[in-house]
Parts: structure tokens; C-alpha cells; sequence
């Protein structure tokens, strides 16, 4: 055992406070560890290295001291011993790059930012900087604060990356903890971030109150372990090191122990032989209140000399510690107590010890030295530092790729599917993978739809359509995604059952309008959904308006994600294992399902002239298009799914404009035939058939004694520009805008099996 001494007037500058203590002893432990690997000593008949050290301490800021002097050095140090990341050097310099983010007008925090990895400054060039430069740190910190408003802090991480963050820390010692840890870290506050929503000021107090924590407070804050931590100086708290052995320790704070003179609620246990454990909550009033204090004091005491025993039975073959005159802090520590409380052979140890003068304290630590308790040194920096060896995995090389990356498995949506793909898996004509609920809804078209009506023109004669003389309530309202996302998220979360429903449709126009800007009169819009939430939906739901289905009997936006061909569980289709979590296909499965596997059940199953039907021939008249694989999850969003008469309808809303530019927007666009033809000229079939397969799995696993024959009620498409209210023209028993289509249960539970990786018909 070593045991170095810290003079008052020589090492501390005559101050007997605990910070001149902590600037002194971390910067002379890590020059005794650099002192030590660049000597020639030898454990177990081998040349000392990094990872045979270890440094203990009570607190993880005290282990942040010891790795950054060890870092200044060149020496690589790692946490260990499932210490929090949050006791880390990367939280602390996320702990500054926040405070600047909040106040970038404080050149003091922006420096202090510039200083981190984060940033990276050089510190000469910080130090002469100038105004020019706070000039570019505090928009340099008001842009991440920016970036932090829209995105969170994963774009901000993101952003530092960018700018280089991996290639700086890269090339420092330690560099892939570093940036582990900073990555982590990162994790950890984009997740409070999300689950709290909170914004950057309360972002940063959750990161202060849990840095304040010495110990993590989930398996998540644990610092994860890399293969070059085992090439390095370890960092462990005292507690974590329990059971653990390493050939040398250094124990540089044993001194530093604060002891609040009361605490605020004492902690102690009962006499034996009962021994219970009890607070004592009743104030300093209490009539327990002395006795409480005191029976907690001598319990901490007598911890801190269990802890103390811990540490310096971890060493194999050398301990290293530290003792300072550093008063307060000092006088309850268990090192101090035990080296000067009693002389050698005497009693207990007492709870707390003063500080002697240094005279005295020298004689008494030569006494115990010449007793062989230690070897006595003083704790006077190394001027000359070897070079250190560290310890460092051998070159990364380049590994041999032998696999071949399976593009057919993919997580997609409908609008993915109706997109057709080259070769090489990209798409051919755009369109996106999945429908983020944060974005506009990429179904609804940013201009007219397409569509032109032919009507017969003969001399003389006026053709006179159904719903002609009825204006759109939504005839002025713009047109375009945003709109439709905007409508979307109304009709989502109003409740049709309000008393006063136009107040309601109003309030939710007012808040979706925040998200989904648009140029309108939102009373304007409350009024045309009125209307929309009055038309008859038709004989599917047996002629019941929105406005009757309340909330008891609607799911709103069911999220789904279906696997395809089995999902996880695929093969390569010439025979290898693919990437990723395979174990090979089920036994009876097919794993080569395409998208044009839809054709013969369509045309086996729908009879001619139905506009669902039609898309077979769509798939027939592209072999892009048909050869879509069907291997991964299907993901997406079913807007709202109604329980009315016992049966369960699919519904999905459309704002599509079907009128013709330049006349006036009627019933009549949107009456039945009208419809049946737009949804020829979109992948709204495709939607349709999926969406009937999503309803008929969620019910079959939800529902007690489902029959799709009985419960599966259909899809509407509801075209609410079309749907005009109570007087809304019917064609037929349909009303103009409302879509109905009611699948066979044959061609359902067909496609169901398709997905499903089965081509054998039956049940689903």
C-alpha cells in the first residue's frame, strides 16, 4: 500500500478546502499511471497494463476527474461496473452544449460548449477569439436549438456528426468510448424527450436531476460495454466493485466525504435483536428526533468503514491512496478517522476525527509507515511523464462481404406496393415507403384529380345528372394534401355526438390548422363537415349518418403492421438464409409471392364491371408493377373502422377534387359511377382489398366467434367534398359521395393467406 500525502502550504496553497484538493490529487494520479505503465514493472510475469488498473471512487463525478486527467495524458479509461452514462464525461459536455442551446446569448456557456467534443474548438483559438467568434458560437447554439425544435436532439446529434463530431473524437485516445457514450447519452434524451414531450429547458433539468443520481436509474443509463474497454484503465464506484479483483488500485477520494450536520429525514435501525429498519419523518419537533440524528450518523459511519474495507481489498498487488488536510470533508472520512482516531491496538474507531496540524499529522503518518501499514510519499507531481504504451486492439481490417443483401424484404405501405420498382429495387415513377402521421397524407392529390366525365352531347337534348343542382359544401375550400391531412385529423378527433357539433367541429378545426396549416375560413370548413358528418352512408350501414356512430362504436386510425410471407421468418429464394432475424421459412409456406398473385383471385372471385376487379388488369399490364415482391410488413393507417348493425365497415376519407376545373363543384361529381371511375384511375382498389384483409385479421383476434360472412361489413370511401348532408342525392340507394364495396368473404381470406406466405385457398 501506498499512501501519498498532500501538504497544506506546498500542494494546496495553504487552503484547507475540498477544491484545491480535487484540482491536485486527479492530475497526480494520473501521472503515478503513467509513471507505472511506463516502467518496467511486472504482474504475474508480464509487463503491467492499462486494464490491469483501476481506479475506485465513491461518486461518478469524481471518476469523470479521474478519466479526463488520465485522458489529458494519452491514457484510455473506461467506466465500468454498470456505472450510469449519465456519470460520464459525455454527459457532462451535453450538460454544456445544452445550457448554451438555452442561453446563447451567455458567451460564457457558447465557450464552454466550444470546449466539448461536441463542438470541438480549439481552446488558443477560443481564448483569443473575441467577439467575432461569440458572434459564431451563439448562432452556432441557437441553430441546434433551432434544429432541437423541430427534429429533437437525435437531428441535432445528427447535425454535430455532420460537422465532424465521429472524425474528431475518433482520433483521441479512448475515442470509441467517447463517442459511444456521447451517442448513448444522446439515446437517452431523444426517448425523455419523446415520452415527456419536453422542450429544451425541460430537457436540461432532466438531464441535471439525473446526473445528480450516483447510480443509474434504469438498465437503459447502463454504459454499454465495447471490446477495446478491456484494453484500459478501469473506472468503478465503490459499490460496483464488490467482488471484483484488480492487480492495482487507486483510491483517490477516501478522504472526501461530506456529512450534512443533520439530514433531512434520519435512517437507522431498531436495537437488536430486532434490527428493524425505520425513517423518522415526524421533524425536528419530534419527540425522537435527537436519537433518530444520532443512530443515523453512527450508521453512515460505520458504511463508510465498510465501503473503505471494499476498497482496499480490491487490490492484488498494489493500492494507492491519498490523504489531505482538507478540514470539513476530511474529519468524517473513514481513511482519516482509522489513521488518526486511535493508535495502533486501540478500540473502536470514532465517527469523526479533526485535523491535526500538519507537524503532528506527519509524525503520526511516519509512525504507521514505520509500523508497515504503508509506504509514506508525497503527493508531489511528476515533472517528467513516460510515454505510455496503452494497450490498443490490433488494426481493423476490412471484412470479406459473403452475403447478399435481401432487397425483397422490405417494411412497406399500399402506396409503396402501387409503385413499381427496377431491378435493382428502386422506384420507378417516386412515391414513399410508408404514411408518417407527422407528414401530409401522400393519398390525397396536391391538384384536380384527373378524372373527366363523358357525357352524351346530342342537339337539342339536356342531360340533367343526379346531385347537379346541389352544391359542394366544400366547393371554395382549397385542395391539396395538406388540406386533406388537416381534414383527416379533424374528423379523427371530433366527437360526433357533441351536444353543439358545429362547436365541436370548429374547436378541432381551430387546433388541427396548427399542425396542418391552410389558407381557409375555419368556419367555413366547420360548416362543410356538418354537413359530411349528416349524409346517409348508404345501404352498407344500412343508411346510418356519422353523426349516429359515436365513439363507443369507432376505432380511430388502426395502426397495423402486417408480416408478409411469414415476415421475420423468410428464405433467400435461391436457397440461402437471408439477412437478418431468419430462421428459415415455416414448413407449407411460399416464399415467392409477387403482387400479380392478386390477379386470379380478383378475377375468380369479382364479378365484371366491379371497379375493384378492374386493377387485375392493371397488374396485367405491368410486369413492374406485378412482380412487387410480397415478403417483409405491410404497415400503415386505417382512418376509422365503424360498428354499426353488428357488422364492422372499413372507412377511409378523401378529399379529391372530381370536377371539372372550371365549373362549379356539385353532388353530381361524386355520384356512384362517378366514383367507381375515379377509383379505376388510383391504386384506391389495391387500398381497398388490404384494408377488408386488415379488418378481417384485427377482428378474427379481437373479436369472440367472428364470422366474416356476418361482421365483416365492407369499405367506404368517403369523397366529403360529395357529401352534401341529409339532402345529398341518392343513384340507386347510394349516395353521392359515399364509395361502398363489400368483398367476398372468399376473396378476403384469399388474399389474407396470400400475405400470409400460403397460396392454398381455405382458411385464413
Amino acid at each position: 500500500m501506498r499512501l501519498r500525502q498532500v501538504l497544506l502550504e506546498e500542494h494546496l496553497g495553504g487552503s484547507d478546502r475540498i477544491g484545491p484538493f480535487r484540482e491536485h490529487v486527479f492530475p497526480d494520479l494520473a501521472r503515478d499511471v503513467a509513471a507505472l505503465l511506463g516502467s518496467d514493472a511486472t504482474f504475474d510475469g508480464r509487463p503491467v497494463r492499462a486494464s490491469d488498473v483501476a481506479v475506485l471512487a465513491h461518486k461518478g463525478s469524481d471518476l469523470v476527474r479521474a478519466q479526463d486527467a488520465l485522458r489529458d495524458l494519452g491514457i484510455h479509461a473506461v467506466s465500468a461496473g454498470g456505472m450510469s452514462v449519465l456519470q460520464t464525461r459525455a454527459a457532462h459536455e451535453w450538460l454544456t452544449l445544452l445550457e448554451a442551446m438555452v442561453a446563447p446569448h451567455r458567451s460564457v456557456l457558447t465557450r464552454a460548449a466550444a470546449l466539448t467534443d461536441l463542438l470541438g474548438h480549439d481552446p488558443v483559438a477560443v481564448d483569443e477569439g473575441g467577439e467575432e467568434l461569440d458572434d459564431l458560437l451563439a448562432q452556432t447554439c441557437r441553430d441546434l436549438a433551432a434544429v432541437h425544435a423541430r427534429q429533437g436532439i437525435a437531428a441535432v446529434l445528427e447535425r454535430l456528426v455532420a460537422e465532424g463530431l465521429t472524425a474528431r473524437v475518433l482520433a483521441r485516445p479512448g475515442g470509441e468510448r467517447t463517442l459511444t457514450d456521447v451517442e448513448h447519452v444522446a439515446e437517452l434524451l431523444h426517448e425523455a424527450g419523446r415520452e415527456g414531450q419536453l422542450g429544451l429547458v425541460a430537457l436540461l433539468e432532466w438531464l441535471r436531476a439525473q446526473m445528480a443520481e450516483d447510480a443509474p436509474t434504469s438498465t437503459n443509463a447502463r454504459t454499454r460495454r465495447l471490446d477495446s474497454d478491456a484494453a484500459a484503465v478501469q473506472l468503478l464506484t465503490v459499490h460496483g466493485s464488490k467482488g471484483l479483483q484488480f492487480p492495482v488500485v487507486y483510491l483517490p477520494a477516501l478522504v472526501d466525504r461530506n456529512v450534512p450536520d443533520t439530514p433531512s429525514i434520519p435512517l437507522c435501525h431498531e436495537d437488536p435483536p430486532e434490527r428493524t429498519r425505520w425513517i423518522d419523518v415526524g421533524g425536528a419537533s419530534g419527540p425522537q428526533w435527537k436519537d433518530s440524528v444520532a443512530r443515523h450518523k453512527a450508521e453512515e459511519a460505520g458504511e463508510s468503514l465498510r465501503l473503505l474495507y471494499v476498497a482496499l481489498t480490491r487490490a492484488q498487488s498494489q493500492v494507492v491512496t491519498w490523504w489531505s488536510p482538507s478540514g470539513r470533508n476530511t474529519s468524517p472520512s473513514p481513511l482519516h478517522r482509522i489513521l488518526f482516531g486511535r493508535g495502533p491496538g486501540e478500540g473502536p474507531v470514532p465517527d469523526t476525527v479533526p485535523v491535526p496540524a500538519e507537524d503532528f499529522a506527519t509524525a503520526r503518518l511516519q509512525e504507521w509507515a514505520a509500523l508497515g501499514a504503508f509506504a509514506l510519499e508525497r503527493a508531489d507531481h511528476a515533472e517528467h511523464v513516460p510515454a505510455v504504451a496503452t494497450d490498443q486492439p490490433p488494426p481493423p481490417r476490412l471484412a470479406t462481404w459473403t452475403r447478399r443483401i435481401d432487397t425483397d424484404w422490405r417494411r412497406t405501405s399500399y402506396t409503396a406496393l402501387s409503385t413499381p420498382r427496377d431491378a435493382q429495387g428502386h422506384e420507378l415513377t417516386g412515391g414513399v415507403g410508408s404514411e408518417p402521421e407527422l407528414s401530409p397524407r401522400e393519398d390525397e392529390p396536391d391538384t384536380v384529380d384527373p378524372v373527366v366525365e363523358q357525357t352524351p352531347s346530342l342537339p337539342g337534348l339536356e342531360v340533367v345528372l343526379p346531385g347537379q343542382d346541389v352544391a359542394s359544401p366544400m366547393a371554395d375550400l382549397p385542395v391539396g394534401a395538406t388540406f386533406g391531412s388537416l381534414v383527416h385529423g379533424v374528423l379523427e378527433h371530433a366527437d360526433p355526438q357533441a351536444p353543439d357539433l358545429r362547436a365541436e367541429l370548429l374547436e378541432h378545426v381551430r387546433e388541427q390548422l396548427v399542425q396542418w396549416p391552410v389558407e381557409l375560413d375555419p368556419e367555413e370548413l366547420a360548416d362543410a363537415l356538418v354537413d359530411v358528418c349528416d349524409t346517409p352512408l348508404g345501404p352498407l350501414a344500412q343508411g346510418v349518418t356519422l353523426r349516429q356512430i359515436g365513439r363507443a362504436d369507432r376505432l380511430c386510425e388502426l395502426d397495423f403492421e402486417l408480416p408478409l410471407g411469414g415476415g421475420d421468418l423468410r428464405r433467400d429464394p435461391v436457397g440461402d438464409v437471408a439477412e437478418g432475424p431468419t430462421r428459415g421459412a415455416r414448413p407449407g409456406s411460399a416464399t415467392g409471392a409477387r403482387l400479380g398473385d392478386l390477379v386470379p383471385l380478383l378475377r375468380a372471385h369479382l364479378p365484371a364491371g366491379d371497379p375493384v376487379r378492374g386493377w387485375a388488369d392493371v397488374l396485367d399490364s405491368s410486369s413492374e408493377l406485378a412482380e412487387q415482391p410480397l415478403r417483409g410488413y405491410l404497415t400503415g393507417s386505417v382512418d376509422v373502422v365503424l360498428r354499426t348493425g353488428g357488422r364492422y365497415l372499413v372507412v377511409d376519407y378523401k378529399t379529391n377534387w372530381l370536377g371539372r376545373p372550371e365549373e362549379p363543384l356539385t353532388a353530381a361529381d361524386y355520384r356512384p359511377e362517378k366514383l367507381a371511375e375515379a377509383m379505376g384511375h388510383s391504386s384506391y382498389p389495391l387500398q381497398a382489398l388490404l384494408y377488408a384483409v386488415v379488418a378481417h385479421r384485427f377482428l378474427r383476434w379481437r373479436l369472440p366467434g367472428y364470422r366474416p360472412e356476418r361482421h365483416l361489413g365492407g369499405v367506404l370511401y368517403l369523397y366529403v367534398r360529395g357529401m352534401c348532408g341529409p339532402d345529398t342525392p341518392a343513384v340507386d340507394g347510394h349516395p353521392c359521395g359515399v364509395f361502398s364495396w363489400r368483398p367476398p368473404v372468399a376473396l378476403v381470406t384469399g388474399v389474407s393467406d396470400l400475405l400470409d406466405g400460403r397460396t392454398t385457398e381455405g382458411a385464413a
